[in-house]
Formats: C-alpha cells, sequence, structure tokens
C-alpha cells in the first residue's frame, strides 16, 4: 500500500504511516533481542557480555549505512513529493551504487580490523574468545543490512511502509527458531546465535528486494535504464553523506561509552548488554515514529505545503511526549521483571547483574521523553535539506554523553552510575539547542528551495 503523505488528516496520516515501521523496527530488535535472551539464559554471564558489546559495535558499523539509506530516503521523498519520476529512478540508481560500494568496503574492514577491536573496546580476555567468535559470524550480515534497509527507505519514501514490515515479521520468527536450533540443538554456542541472526537478515534483504524490483516499475527502471551521472551522485551524497555522519557520530559515541562499561568488568558488561536491549526496545517506537515524521515533512516540503507542515510539528511533538511518558512509567515499574528475562535473577552469581541493570533504567527510563523529542528535531532537519543541525544535535547530544561519563565515572563517590546519568543530560541538552535554533530560523526553513530542479545532467 502505497500512501500520499501530502494529502488527509495531519496525524492520523501520519500514524498510519509510522505504525507498521515502528512493528517493523521492533521485530527487527527482535534479531539481536533473541540473541540476548538465549545466550544470557544458556550460555552464562560472559557470553550475554560479549554478545552485548559486539552488538554495540555491529549497531556502529550498521548505523553508516543506515544513515546513507535513510538521506536518500528524504531525497526519494521529496522527488515523490514533486511528482518527479525521472528524478526518482535517476536517484535510485546512484544512490545504490554509492552506498553499495561504501558498503562492500566496511565489509572488508570490519573483517580486517577484527583483532583490534578487543583493544579499542577494552573487552577482558575472559569475554573476548567469545565476542570474537560471534563478530566473526555476524560480520558476514553487513550485506544484508545494507540490502534490507535501502529498500525499506526506498519503499518508505514513496509511502509504503508495510512491505518493510511483512519481511522483517518473517524474518524475525525465523531467527527466533534458528536460535533455538543452532544454540540449544546443535550447541554451537554464540557462533550459532550470530549465524541465526545473519540467515534471518539475508531473508528479509533479498525477499523485499524482490518485492521492491517485481511491484513497482520505476525502481526496475532506475536499475535498467537510467544512466548514474555525477550530479546525482552529488546530490544524493549532498542529504546521505550528513545523515551518515550524524547516524555514525551517535553510535560511535555509544562504541566509546561501551569501551568505557567494559572497563569496569563482565557484571557490568552483562547489566549493560541487558539493559540496554530493553532501553532499544522501549523507545524505538517514538524513533521510528521521528523517521515516519520526516518523510511527511519531506513529502510535504517537496509539495510546498507549509501549513500542513506545520500542523504536522505540534501534532508530532504532542504524540511523541504522550507516548514518551507511559513507556517511562512502564520501564520504572517493571524494571526488575524485565531484567529477569535475560539473566536467572534467582542465581545468586547473577544478581548484582540484575541490579545494576535496574539502576540503569531507573535512570534512563524516567527521560525518554527527551529523546522522544530529539528524534522528532533530527527527522525535522533532515526533511528540509538542513542534516548538518542533526550532526550538531547529535555531536552535542553523544559529546556530553561521552564527556560526562568518563569524568563522572573517574570519581569513586559516583562510578559507573555517572555513566548513566550523562544519556539524559545529553539528550536534554541537544533538545534545548534544536528548539532555540527551530524558534529563530524557522522562516528560513521553509524558504521552499528543497532542491535543484535544473536538469543535473547539464
Amino acid at each position: 500500500m502505497n500512501r500520499d503523505l501530502t494529502q488527509g488528516p495531519v496525524v492520523r496520516t501520519m500514524l498510519l504511516f509510522a505504525v507498521p515501521m515502528i512493528l517493523g523496527n521492533l521485530l527487527q530488535q527482535c534479531y539481536n533481542i533473541a540473541d540476548t535472551m538465549i545466550v544470557g539464559k544458556y550460555l552464562g554471564q560472559n557470553a550475554l557480555a560479549a554478545v552485548g558489546s559486539a552488538f554495540t559495535l555491529m549497531t556502529f558499523l550498521t548505523s553508516i549505512l543506515l544513515g546513507l539509506c535513510m538521506g536518500s530516503g528524504v531525497v526519494f521523498s521529496i522527488r515523490f513529493g514533486q511528482k518527479d519520476g525521472e528524478g526518482l529512478r535517476e536517484s535510485v540508481a546512484a544512490s545504490f551504487v554509492l552506498i553499495a560500494s561504501l558498503a562492500a568496503l566496511l565489509n572488508g574492514l570490519a573483517f580486517f580490523l577484527l583483532d583490534q577491536m578487543q583493544v579499542f573496546l577494552r573487552v577482558p580476555q575472559e569475554v573476548w574468545g567469545i565476542m570474537r567468535e560471534y563478530l566473526a559470524v555476524i560480520f558476514c550480515g553487513i550485506a544484508a543490512s545494507f540490502g534490507y534497509n535501502y529498500f525499506a527507505s526506498l519503499l518508505r519514501a514513496i509511502g509504503n511502509s508495510v512491505a518493510p514490515l511483512v519481511f522483517l515479521a518473517v524474518s524475525a520468527v525465523l531467527n527466533i527458531g534458528l536460535d533455538f536450533l543452532f544454540v540449544l540443538g546443535f550447541q554451537w554456542g554464540a557462533g550459532g546465535a550470530a549465524l541465526a541472526t545473519v540467515i534471518a537478515q539475508y531473508v528479509s534483504a533479498l525477499g523485499i528486494m524482490a518485492y521492491a524490483l517485481a511491484k513497482y516499475p520505476q525502481i526496475r527502471a532506475g536499475f535498467r535504464f537510467c544512466r548514474v551521472s555525477r550530479a546525482r551522485v552529488r546530490e544524493i551524497a549532498g542529504f546521505s553523506v550528513l545523515t551518515c555522519v550524524q547516524q555514525s557520530v551517535m553510535n560511535l559515541g555509544i562504541l566509546l561509552v561501551q569501551g568505557l562499561v567494559n572497563s569496569f568488568g563482565p557484571v557490568v558488561m552483562a547489566a549493560f548488554a541487558a539493559a540496554v536491549k530493553i532501553d532499544a526496545f522501549a523507545y524505538m517506537p517514538v524513533q521510528d515514529f521521528g523517521n515516519a515524521f520526516s518523510t511527511f515533512i519531506a513529502q510535504n516540503y517537496g509539495a510546498k505545503k507549509r501549513d500542513r507542515i506545520q500542523a504536522g510539528l505540534k501534532g508530532a511533538a504532542l504524540t511523541a511526549v504522550a507516548f514518551s511518558a507511559a513507556v517511562s512509567a512502564g520501564v520504572w515499574l517493571f524494571a526488575h521483571p524485565l531484567m529477569g528475562l535475560f539473566v536467572d535473577g534467582k542465581d545468586p552469581k547473577v544478581f548484582a547483574v540484575v541490579e545494576e541493570g535496574v539502576r540503569y533504567l531507573h535512570i534512563e527510563g524516567a527521560f525518554y521523553g527527551g529523546i522522544g523529542c530529539l528524534f522528532l528535531l533530527y527527522g525535522l532537519y533532515r526533511a528540509v535539506g538542513k542534516p548538518g543541525m542533526s550532526v550538531v544535535l547529535t555531536v552535542l547530544s553523544l559529546g556530553t554523553r561521552v564527556a560526562l561519563a568518563y569524568a563522572l565515572s573517574a570519581i569513586p563517590v559516583i562510578g559507573v552510575v555517572g555513566i548513566w546519568w550523562s544519556v539524559p543530560i545529553g539528550w536534554l541538552l541537544a533538545d534545548a539547542v534544536g528548539l532555540v535554533y527551530y524558534l529563530r530560523r524557522k522562516n528560513q526553513l521553509f524558504s521552499w528551495a528543497p532542491l535543484d530542479t535544473s536538469d543535473p545532467k547539464a
């Protein structure tokens, strides 16, 4: 189903478009949650710490590709809003060549630098063997991650957020089934959990690619008939590179924090691994709502519907704040049982893991409204051709987080709790700056020059 976001009731249109994206990415989280739960329950504390740390590293690597796909999606959305079929086809071809090339390069570097990652992430020796086994397999899924995210961004840009959900649902169920088979049945350990994820990723990637090419003639035309011009590549790069920088900087900051967490030993590593999964699952819906909001703004920006954009801003802000407040309450109240999903809370050996994870969730969970507003700001600035501002907010948020985490955790009376408090402080500071910028520059943001519509081949 394709949805034209330039028509219909504003908030309802955004929500109907966002819901499949939210469900899809919650299912995507099931990839690593399934690994983490099964590994934590059946392979032990060190394996949980290893898989959790590996997840943070993989998130950083794939965020580079995700940022490029998201930036390309903005161009696709604007072209769709402008009803520029030829421009859309040419942008599809240019973006695929650009991002596929970078994906291949990234995959090669990941394998080449595999052994150096122990030092960079400060992984304890007792955890590294398991983590290396997991990474050696999971890196094989980088190409699949590119394939799925590219075609998902393309389909969402033209109003189809349902198809990505369907393919993720199939692969999530497959992932969980293979986890049980490989880890519990075949006893393949952490490597088996990684293999289950990689197979599921390729199923979703190949499935959504086949669907997109079969269903949409304009997408097939983009690969068959349009030559890749330098002007189109520059245009895609102009939107995508800064979005890529934003995503990678965000996850690089998290990776640096992961290294600091690792220095506190396996107990804190395991607690962080489980709590971060809960954390990500809790605010993932508002993150996806921010991405849907970005597509909504981009389509209406291309169609020059300023009143609709203003209504969307107000409706999205109220929706995000209300949802975040409800989720904050839920995570605060159910922190203990949620941690119990990942480790055996009755085992005295892992009691400290549960308690540290609960402390993390009580601090983070109280401030999901901050990250909800920040996702909307990211989406707004991407959609109106100001991805540089998204980068500024990301650097501000993550820079504050990293600096405070290292500074506060070094104070003996504060310790690891300083890492947990640094996160919401960074969110709120970036929110304040992003809002002030918007209030001062909103007339310039909607100056109605979304793209250079001259012939890029001239």
